[in-house]
């Protein structure tokens, strides 16, 4: 059974860890990322941008597939399904669709017009159980055509919204979407501690987790980051592990070009890559 974000996000913040969301793109995604997770006994949240869910023929499809699998598979873990930089309308999609936490990006609106909407979906969401992130200011780089310039988020907006009585806050801290360029400045952990300090206990997001050094996570989830994205580094881990898997002429082995043995390298690439990332965030066995 799916869950609201909310309970294992605090519990991260009491006990100074973080739960990862790892997007999911298909069936060997989820599959991955559910085993991975029950194996190392660690809350979880499934993200689905807007584009995936497209790609996966809907969000009502998504959410079928996620129930029935952690049924199949015997799940025991928290388990969040998670739109992820939701636009409004993508918002009560979700809704309906039967997800169990929502984000709404209202960081590309004048920040008026984010708390209005943002405050009218908590509203929506507290009626049915459901978690929901907000962001203010921008996160860096392109996913799945969500752009972002990267701007650090003004505190005192952070407040506002935090105020309104979100699940949980994203807030651009000079983070990016997909791979860091060699001249990237790092994380504004000032800006961060001051967003710490205005909103107290709020759990706080870390977009764009694929490549950042280990001890800048370690040093944001101490100031108050309970949530940590990863898509990009899963989607490098699935591609390296399939085109070694060609390269070295496997699909053309036997039957090696049946699709559940061509992606199945790529599959165990993902669990590897999720396990450690488990590891890095501290929430290993925090699910027993």
């Amino acid at each position: 059974m799916l869950v609201s974000a909310k309970e294992m996000l605090e519990k991260a913040v009491e006990g100074h860890y973080a739960v990862g969301q790892f997007n999911i793109n298909n069936l060997e995604w989820t599959k991955a990322v559910l085993n991975a997770a029950e194996e190392m006994k660690s809350p979880v949240i499934l993200g689905v941008s807007e584009g995936a869910g497209k790609y996966m023929t809907g969000f009502k499809t998504v959410a079928a597939m996620v129930e029935a699998m952690m049924g199949e598979l015997g799940t025991t873990v928290p388990v969040a399904l998670h739109l992820d930089h939701g636009t409004y309308e993508g918002s009560y999609k979700c809704i309906e669709a039967g997800f169990s936490s929502i984000m709404f990006d209202g960081s590309k609106y004048p920040i008026e017009e984010n708390v209005a909407k943002t405050k009218e979906l908590i509203e929506v969401c507290n009626k049915k159980g459901i978690s929901l992130e907000a962001e203010v200011g921008s996160i860096g780089g392109e996913e799945d055509g969500v752009i972002g310039q990267g701007e650090c988020a003004d505190p005192n907006e952070c407040k506002q919204i935090a105020d309104l009585g979100v699940t949980m806050l994203a807030a651009g801290i000079g983070n990016i979407h997909g791979k860091y360029p060699a001249n990237w400045a790092g994380l504004s952990f000032e800006t961060l501690d001051a967003i710490q300090k205005l909103t107290g206990k709020l759990p706080l997001v870390l977009h764009g987790g694929t490549g950042i050094p280990d001890d800048m996570i370690k040093k944001a989830i101490d100031l108050g980051v309970a949530k940590i994205n990863v898509n990009t580094e899963c989607q490098l881990s699935f591609a390296d592990a399939t085109r070694k898997y060609i390269e070295a002429g496997k699909d053309q082995e036997g039957k090696g070009y049946d699709p559940r043995k061509l992606l199945k390298p790529g599959y165990e690439a993902i669990i590897e890559t999720v396990k450690e990332k488990m590891e890095l965030f501290g929430s290993v066995g925090k699910a027993e």
